[in-house]
């Protein structure tokens, strides 16, 4: 899935984000329309991942029964996003996922994007309780429901940027069959070196 309106950091998008309404933000994207639901910008990014699925289901190539979901860092907060939105889809599979627990995360490292939200709050300290209400309304266990896929296999790495334990609260939280793959001398920075080996993780029975 294309992320909108991150065009212009690791990779090119073509995609561009044109908040409407949205709050004065730090730099970057956590920050951004996070005093209100409607306006918080990954409220968009993760209405895009549901809709992609859709789009996908709706080819008529596609098996929709053996769809899974999958990505990396940012990529692994919006696969359980998704899954939590769309709890019929048969294998999440995210790796080293961000976007999970964030209070706790922004305790443990001063690495971005987390620190976006230390810099909002360090600016708007009256905002604490606002941003923590509605930041967790877009944390992954905060969705609808749980993740309830039929199964997820997690990947979880010593992290500068995203803490192993917020990937454990993720999986600690998910209720159905699972399994985490932990590589203890994996950094986070260096995740795109490894995600050849998603294709290795796809539980058998969904292969067959």
């Amino acid at each position: 899935m294309d992320t909108r309106g991150q065009g212009s950091g690791l990779a090119q998008r073509r995609y561009p984000d044109i908040p409407d309404g949205a709050n004065p933000f730090v730099p970057g994207f956590m920050t951004q329309g996070i005093l209100d639901p409607k306006s918080y910008y990954y409220r968009r990014v993760f209405t895009d991942a549901v809709r992609a699925i859709e789009a996908a289901r709706g080819n008529v190539a596609v098996d929709e029964d053996r769809i899974a979901v999958t990505g990396a860092s940012q990529g692994g907060g919006i696969t359980i996003a998704v899954s939590g939105l769309l709890p019929d889809i048969p294998v999440a599979m995210p790796e080293v996922p961000f976007l999970c627990h964030f209070p706790r995360a922004i305790g443990l490292t001063e690495n971005a994007p987390y620190s976006e939200i230390v810099h909002y709050l360090s600016v708007h300290r009256d905002k604490e309780d606002t941003v923590f209400q509605h930041a967790v309304l877009f944390r992954w266990r905060q969705l609808r429901r749980p993740l309830e896929s039929p199964g997820a296999v997690f990947d979880g790495a010593h992290g500068y940027d995203l803490p192993p334990s917020t990937v454990f609260a993720a999986y600690n939280y998910v209720d159905a069959t699972k399994e985490i793959k932990v590589y203890r001398f994996k950094r986070t920075r260096r995740w795109r070196q490894s995600s050849y080996r998603r294709k290795d993780q796809i539980p058998q029975w969904f292969v067959e």
